[in-house]
């Protein structure tokens, strides 16, 4: 592979042939190219309404950082027929410790990076999701994350059983950095925090290997709206945001530094002026009209 990343878009079209199962091409990437820490950033922005009563921009932002190759979603699966019954499936949950050592390193250095802390009180802190009282493979994470954090030691570690820690999380999202979790409890957490930020169409992925990343909005296709120009295209353009971060910080790239912090800076000033928004964002704009504003906005900025 030549390239350093890859900007992934929603794919996918069900009832179609050839593009059905289309889907399946990011799984596979995802394996193959051994990109284990899908990171996906929280953050209610100026213009956005939340759900959650009481929340303001500046009120929630953090990082969950859910482990991408290992889990429940390894290829270890069968189901078992009987008179062409299917009467027993199964699913193996995989954890090891050198998966579990990668996601947790990777999301302690990006505490250590990210410049800023909790909103609550400004805390560099990292908080480990798990069901470690029940799962053999969840105890085995939760060690490995109290090894690594023990060579951390300006971070607060923070522990959470994952059921309780979705009703600590709807009470007091300010409380949290950076979240680290198993694939499919990081897959469960990010579809309800996708919703404290605007939803879906507001939501990027960034999805980080030793060698490549892959970038992405996380929701998939959306067929009901095909062909009406009702999609919102912010988390495609925050994935490339993410994209051109990823480049700066591997590279060592100025340039593409300026270029992430303008797409934010007018991803932000396009969402607080309110001209254009999309239907999921209580507007009547169009898609294109969203990637035209945010565009014009990229190109005044001076940074």
């Amino acid at each position: 592979m030549e390239s350093d990343a890859i900007l992934f878009g929603a794919v996918g079209l069900p009832g179609v042939e050839g593009l059905e199962h289309i889907v399946y091409i990011h799984r596979i990437l995802r394996r193959d190219l051994d990109l284990y820490a899908n990171v996906r950033p929280v953050k209610l922005r100026e213009g956005i309404s939340s759900p959650l009563v009481g929340k303001n921009s500046g009120d929630i932002d953090f990082v969950v950082v859910r482990e991408g190759t290992e889990g429940l979603y390894t290829q270890m699966r069968g189901s078992l027929k009987r008179y062409k019954v299917k009467e027993v499936a199964t699913d193996i949950k995989i954890a090891t410790r050198e998966g579990s050592r990668k996601v947790i390193k990777y999301a302690f250095d990006l505490c250590a990076n990210r410049g800023k802390g909790a909103p609550l009180d400004g805390k560099l802190r990292l908080t480990c999701v798990d069901k470690s009282t029940v799962l053999s493979s969840c105890a085995l994470f939760r060690e490995v994350f109290s090894e690594i954090g023990a060579t951390y030691p300006t971070i607060e570690k923070d522990y959470a059983l994952v059921d309780a820690f979705m009703q600590w999380l709807i009470r007091k999202p300010e409380y949290y950095n950076v979240v680290v979790t198993t694939n499919l409890f990081g897959d469960i957490i990010t579809d309800l925090t996708a919703v404290f930020q605007g939803g879906l169409g507001m939501t990027p992925s960034a999805e980080i290997g030793d060698k490549y990343g892959m970038f992405r909005p996380t929701h998939g296709t959306a067929p009901r709206h095909y062909g009406k120009q009702e999609a919102n295209p912010i988390a495609a353009i925050l994935a490339a945001q993410l994209l051109m971060e990823y480049l700066a910080g591997k590279n060592d790239d100025k340039s593409a530094k300026k270029a992430a912090d303008r797409i934010d800076v007018a991803v932000d000033r396009t969402l607080k002026e309110g001209k254009v928004k999309t239907f999921d964002l209580g507007g009547t704009s169009k898609t294109y009209m969203i990637g035209e504003e945010i565009a014009k906005n990229v190109l005044e900025i001076d940074i």
